[in-house]
């Protein structure tokens, strides 16, 4: 069994943005392999998303972007559980991605959910259900629109 240091919980942390505990444990589970680490806690990430599909998400924020030109714009709104969570960095982060990205689909919420996340990892879909298992909330894409001048 390989030693999980503190260094290497630290780095699979910074690199996932999961919890210590859920970093060490993925280490221990893949014998400190920190790819193999990250896959598992990725897989453990969307099963707490499935979980919490159910909830009711409400509050969030709305965010616009312009494109460089000035001729076209989009505005998403995203939403959490509560209203905390859209002040976490993380979210606003999120939103501001997915809506540069929205810029490049045809408005729609079922365009955004499958372009391409703005991390390059996946889908905005996939990026949302990442975001779920870091904060711990349901959220959902819940407008998208797009306007061309």
């Amino acid at each position: 069994m390989a030693e999980i240091t503190a260094a290497l919980v630290k780095a699979l942390r910074e690199k996932t943005g999961a919890g210590m505990m859920d970093a060490k444990k993925a280490l221990v589970e893949n014998n400190g392999d920190e790819a193999a680490a990250t896959d598992w806690l990725r897989a453990k990430g969307l099963s707490k998303a499935a979980k919490k599909s159910g909830r009711t998400a409400a509050d969030g924020l709305v965010s616009v972007q312009v494109s460089g030109d000035g001729k076209t714009g989009a505005i998403v709104e995203l939403n959490a559980e509560t209203d905390f969570v859209a002040r976490n960095e993380k979210f606003q982060a999120a939103l501001a991605g997915i809506t540069k990205a929205a810029l490049e689909t045809d408005g729609s919420v079922e365009g955004l959910s499958s372009a391409p996340a703005p991390d390059g990892e996946g889908s905005v879909d996939d990026l949302i259900k990442r975001l779920i298992a870091t904060v711990g909330e349901n959220m959902t894409l819940r407008r998208s629109a797009k306007l061309t001048a």
